[in-house]
């Protein structure tokens, strides 16, 4: 398995409960596996093929006293490459984030399906980063 994600981490990314995403798995709906202690874990690449074939997610309920400061993390569901250009599609909670950027920068990030990316947005350029805290 490659990138995996606890219920939690998808919960907060995607704006649904954690209750949803067990559920989603129960049903086999994405897979899951439970580390030896027990833990469940969530595939990535599983994950963003789920999110690709969803109409569309739910909305999150009405955040009070946040600001998202136009940082939009989320898990990378698409990564379609030619020689010179990247498009890369980002779901971010109820969002869907398309970045164009050059193909030896999404190799650099090593951006593919699953993988935990945050959509930087200026004006009308969307930049990906990777959170510092994941390997």
């Amino acid at each position: 398995m490659g990138s995996s994600y606890r219920p939690g981490e998808v919960a907060e990314l995607l704006g649904v409960s954690v209750d949803t995403v067990r559920r989603w798995g129960d049903s086999g709906r994405v897979r899951m596996k439970r580390t030896s202690g027990g833990q469940r874990l969530i595939d990535g690449a599983d994950l963003a093929r789920f999110l690709r074939e969803q109409p569309t997610l739910p909305e999150p309920e009405a955040i009070v006293g946040q600001s998202a400061r136009n940082r939009f993390p989320g898990i990378v569901t698409r990564v379609l490459a030619d020689k010179v250009m990247a498009q890369v599609e980002i779901q971010a909670g109820p969002h869907r984030v398309v970045s164009l950027m050059t193909r030896e920068a999404a190799d650099e990030l090593g951006l593919a399906p699953g993988v935990l990316a945050v959509a930087a947005v200026k004006a009308t350029t969307v930049v990906v980063e990777l959170p510092g805290d994941r390997p």
